[in-house]
């Protein structure tokens, strides 16, 4: 009902601003394709001439009205799914059951199964979950264009009329859809708050949903709910090929979300000042409150002067004012004005500006644990006086978010590239007068050393990029000494190929710390990441090495809780995809994990897998509860860290609802896939795995090893295009060459998209499994039973599954027509697109691609003859620009169109890279 609404309001909206001809000229073209749709002979050379015919001002228009249907589509898609929500829920009410992937779900099903309350505590004490958000260029919609389409679905949710839904969609017509530059680091960091600040409301639900179930399902028993969900963050962090995220960018960045934190809290504070108003003279006195109270007003000037128009009997007032005028003075230290807050619109930075407090600095807030003991302090004098009620409505869900968001709100990693330490320490080494190892030998001999010789750099100079290295490392000790290590996530160690390159983190952050406060450093997490074919079958020795090493050993195990030190080692999906395709990436993914989580059993350290996902299906994309559940249960036992990307944030976090559904669904199947009994796949399906991987990566290698491969990609899809596209702050490759292995996943997935074509998601998938089934005598039926029983194998298929149906071969192959003498590169594809499409069919045992998902598929069907047009646009775009002279104005024009059918595509299809 709302796309019909807003469809037909747009079309009012389109006559009015671009005029009859453009609207005439829109249906014309949307009847066209989809008549084309339909194979109605003549329609596509009908429907091409009439979009070659068109001027560039009405080809403008007829794309961004192309564009803006998508995003009216998915916002009515996005209500849809929050109606069906609310349904499900309603009728999961009226059955006395809990709602389907739940946390109380999870629950149930202990509660089903036997498990005793003593297990359930040791589940909920080793449950964390940690959504961390990144900001790799692969968002196309500008966040103004987010703020308006926010108000609209606003508007739309509060019964608006159609006049002020008419203003709301003149204001997105006459806005610009494509950003005019890049966006700063800072503007990244924005716009991750943007879609973040909906957490602060609906991670409060998620716990008392817990409590609620665990009261029910095991009445009588009282438990510990621990701060499981925590999040995280790379943006402003990540610097691995990205020159523009420097030390104190960084340092920017995490005094930027220390405010968010403390504006947050403090906005908490005044709301509660509205409600808990209990008087002394109804409830009685909390002396030990009214004694902390009188104590800290003698040593605190001007907190006197905060409570003084509250009434004298308010203590709960009073204590609420007095975590405020607190609040206002950790503020001060950090440089941020009471009050403040970030700011919104693409070009402003979120730093709020500086000004004086009556708050002293020692009234600040030390650590997040002195909050939470005020905040406690206020439950304690409400439970005293009878006001359980208010405490579990009101400051319950406030000690929750203390829990999780402490004064960071959320943790920083830094993630460097392996290969720009090595250099900083060479140089390091070279500039204190010491020698560079010749060997692996020599550098884990040096690097298992005392730091402290290579303090004096008086004999020579370091190189910028060197000199950037240590002043992070400086950076990270200042902000431990300030502020402790919760702030802070992980070291990530990007390419990570050598127990050294693990060891060179450990050895540059004791030097900084005996440079700087002195004495044993404190344990900084350090993370491994593994990310190629090769690397992901090596991680598991090195692992085994590292834990090993003695002064790698040593450092974690003085930061062990409970006896058991931890690990984290990330895995990457979106390069071991690039590397070695689809298939081969997921089965070398799930064996390293099961062998990573064998090694650190091995050697008693428990264990995080770190997922490097990205939003798109040849990213390790797809459903996140789908994920979870196909990863092997020995690798997860209740923690799972896993990166958000790109259009992923406005899709999961942009709505309440659905932030709070995708979080209870991370939960639930983390819980689920965290059981006892751990599942072991049968040996011969193993077996079979090896086979079929051996075969879709050959085949992989003689499509990208063709020697007219990277002409075809350069030709056949826009690439060229998206790399100069202002829609990150980060460069599409990491050093600038023209090669595979330089460009970065995301632009690399990003084309394959656009052009239709989805290749990173499925290519040789389909001789990977039609030669285990030509093995075994033309049979499918172990493929069939690992797809009903095995979740990986399971997930595997379903996401290929989606990126079939997203594919369109007949589009595809009008880009392939571009590459000129590259026909042999075109006609592997589109024979592995025949053979993957027909492998994934038998082994589900359908006639259909999404045959039991009728829902998406009728989406994908629906948007179809409105993302055609923008495809052939596109491909008529990209032989103009490619056929003008470069700095030409028709090269200029030819580049803005294509600008905004990528955008249009990027929005038809819900993904990019």
């Amino acid at each position: 009902p709302d796309l019909g609404r807003l469809v037909g309001l747009m079309d009012t909206v389109v006559r009015e601003q671009a005029g009859e001809e453009v609207a005439e000229t829109l249906s014309a073209v949307r009847r066209l394709s989809s008549q084309r749709r339909t194979g109605l002979p003549g329609t596509e050379d009908r429907l091409t001439e009439a979009l070659s015919s068109l001027s560039d001002e009405v080809a403008r228009d007829v794309m961004r009205s192309l564009s803006l249907f998508f995003d009216l589509a998915n916002l009515a898609e996005d209500r849809q799914r929050v109606r069906k929500l609310q349904e499900r829920a309603a009728e999961a009410k009226a059955e006395d059951r809990p709602a389907t992937e739940s946390v109380a779900a999870a629950v149930k099903a202990w509660a089903d199964a036997g498990v005793s309350a003593d297990d359930v505590q040791k589940r909920l004490d080793r449950l964390s979950v940690e959504p961390v958000f990144t900001a790799h260029p692969s968002e196309a919609k500008r966040r103004t264009t987010r703020e308006l389409l926010r108000k609209l679905r606003r508007d739309l949710t509060t019964g608006a009329d159609d006049g002020l839904l008419l203003s709301d969609l003149t204001s997105l017509w006459q806005s610009d859809l494509v950003r005019p530059q890049r966006p700063s680091v800072q503007m990244e960091v924005d716009r991750g708050l943007f879609f973040a600040r909906v957490l602060w409301d609906v991670v409060p639900r998620v716990y008392a949903e817990l409590r609620t179930a665990l009261r029910r399902y095991y009445p009588g028993q009282q438990f510990h709910v621990p701060a499981f969900l925590r999040f995280g963050t790379w943006i402003g962090g990540d610097r691995d090929g990205h020159p523009h995220v420097t030390h104190e960018l960084t340092r920017e960045t995490l005094e930027i979300l220390r405010g968010e934190a403390i504006f947050a809290h403090k906005s908490k504070c005044r709301r509660l000042v509205g409600v808990l108003a209990g008087s002394s003279q109804q409830t009685g006195v909390s002396e030990p409150v009214e004694s902390l109270m009188r104590e800290r007003l003698g040593k605190w000037p001007g907190l006197e002067q905060r409570i003084a128009d509250l009434s004298p009997y308010e203590h709960a007032r009073h204590w609420l004012r007095q975590i405020e005028f607190r609040l206002d003075a950790t503020a001060e230290r950090g440089g941020w004005q009471p009050g403040g807050g970030p700011r919104s619109g693409d070009s402003q930075s979120t730093t709020a500006k500086r000004s004086p407090v009556t708050a002293p600095p020692e009234a600040a807030y030390g650590s997040a644990d002195e909050l939470r003991e005020d905040i406690a302090a206020l439950r304690e004098l409400h439970e005293a006086a009878g006001g359980c009620r208010l405490v579990d409505d009101f400051i319950q869900p406030w000690q929750d978010e203390a829990a999780v968001f402490g004064l960071h709100f959320a943790s920083m990693d830094i993630r460097q590239n392996s290969e720009t330490h090595r250099t900083a320490l060479e140089e390091t080494l070279t500039a204190a007068g010491l020698d560079v190892p010749a060997d692996e030998a020599g550098w884990v001999e040096l690097l298992s050393g005392d730091p402290s010789n290579a303090l004096d750099l008086s004999g020579g100079e370091l190189s910028p990029p060197s000199r950037e290295v240590l002043a992070v490392f400086d950076l990270l000790v200042d902000e431990v000494r300030r502020n402790g290590l919760r702030s802070l996530g992980a070291y990530i160690i990007s390419m990570t190929h050598r127990v050294s390159d693990v060891l060179a983190v450990l050895w540059l952050w004791r030097r900084a710390w005996a440079a700087g406060p002195g004495g044993d450093a404190p344990t900084l997490p350090i993370a491994p990441l593994l990310e190629t074919i090769e690397d992901l079958a090596n991680g598991p020795q090195l692992l085994d090495d590292l834990l090993t090493c003695v002064p790698y050993r040593a450092a974690i195990d003085a930061a062990a809780v409970g006896g058991r030190p931890d690990q984290m080692v990330m895995v990457g999906y979106s390069d071991s995809t690039k590397d070695g395709g689809y298939l081969a990436a997921v089965w070398r993914l799930h064996r390293a994990q099961e062998r990573l989580a064998e090694t650190a059993d091995k050697h008693g350290v428990r264990l995080t897998i770190f997922h490097g996902r990205g939003g798109a299906l040849g990213r390790g994309g797809g459903p996140a509860a789908r994920a979870i559940q196909s990863l092997p249960p020995k690798a997860v036992r209740g923690r799972v860290r896993t990166t958000e990307q790109g259009e992923v944030l406005a899709e999961r976090y942009d709505d309440p609802e659905i932030a709070h559904r995708h979080l209870e669904q991370i939960t639930n199947a983390t819980l689920a896939v965290s059981g006892d009994a751990d599942f072991e796949a049968p040996p011969e399906w193993a077996e079979a795995m090896e086979f079929m991987t051996d075969a879709s990566l050959r085949k992989y290698r003689e499509l990208v090893e063709h020697p007219r491969f990277l002409s075809y990609f350069d030709l056949a899809t826009p690439i060229g295009e998206i790399e100069s596209l202002p829609i990150g702050s980060r460069p599409s490759r990491r050093t600038g060459e023209r090669t595979l292995g330089d460009l970065r996943a995301i632009p690399w997935t990003f084309a394959w998209t656009q052009s239709r074509h989805l290749l990173p998601a499925w290519f040789g998938l389909g001789t990977g499994l039609s030669a285990l089934a030509e093995k075994q005598g033309g049979s499918f039926e172990t493929l069939h039973a690992m797809y009903e029983r095995w979740p990986m194998f399971t997930a595997l298929i379903d996401n290929a599954d989606l990126a079939l149906a997203k594919a369109d071969v007949e589009i595809a192959a009008r880009y392939a027509a571009l590459a000129e003498g590259s026909e042999e590169v075109w006609q592997m594809i589109a024979d592995e697109f025949q053979r993957s499409r027909a492998a994934v069919l038998l082994a589900t045992g359908e006639h259909d691609l999404l045959a039991d998902t009728g829902w998406l598929r009728k989406s994908i069907r629906a948007r179809n003859p409105a993302v055609d047009p923008l495809n052939l646009a596109q491909i008529m775009l990209l032989q103009r620009k490619r056929a003008a002279e470069p700095d030409s104005d028709d090269a200029a024009a030819a580049a803005a169109l294509l600008r905004l059918s990528i955008q249009g595509v990027a929005a038809g299809l819900r993904t990019t890279g």
